[in-house]
């Protein structure tokens, strides 16, 4: 056999190509979409197996760096302010750039809190992530969040190309 292979198996090697970047794509959205039901939920274990072992969030300060850090905030009394009043932590869904075992993913997040009968929002912000297909699965390198306050920083994560740096 020659090393061309025949239309059924080019076809077939195709659809794998595509499966396996479907499969990226939806583990990478189950990984976004896990962080809301994790914090409100006070769930550090979930939450720390989001992150690499030596992954940071950078919610403006200082950033938080290693998984159990990241996971620790949880306990930080604005979060708990939070979760005690009432919260909710939504993500919009994501856009995702893969490239090979690397993605970048940007999205738009809120924190609503219960005020009254009704709800409000604290916080919208724009989100970077980085992320690493590792043994384990898809985990988070670094995600850094910005306040949507009209603010160039905020703006550059949203815009541009989105590639790895």
């Amino acid at each position: 056999m020659t090393g061309k292979m025949s239309a059924p198996e080019d076809r077939i090697a195709q659809l794998e190509s595509r499966i396996s970047l479907l499969e990226d794509r939806l583990a990478i959205l189950d990984l976004i979409a896990s962080y809301g039901p994790a914090v409100d939920g006070m769930d550090g274990g979930a939450l720390a197996a989001m992150w690499g072992e030596n992954g940071s969030y950078d919610f403006g300060g200082d950033p938080l760096v290693g998984r159990e850090n990241v996971a620790a905030l949880i306990d930080l009394d604005t979060h708990r302010a939070y979760v005690s009043a009432g919260s909710a932590h939504v993500l919009s869904n994501p856009r995702i750039t893969l490239e090979g075992d690397r993605a970048v993913v940007v999205n738009y997040s809120q924190v609503f809190t219960k005020a009254g009968d009704g709800w409000r929002t604290d916080r919208t912000c724009a989100n970077r992530w980085e992320l690493r297909r590792t043994a384990d699965g898809w985990k988070v390198e670094s995600r850094t969040n910005r306040l949507l306050d009209g603010s160039e920083e905020a703006r550059l994560l949203l815009g541009g190309r989105h590639s790895l740096r």
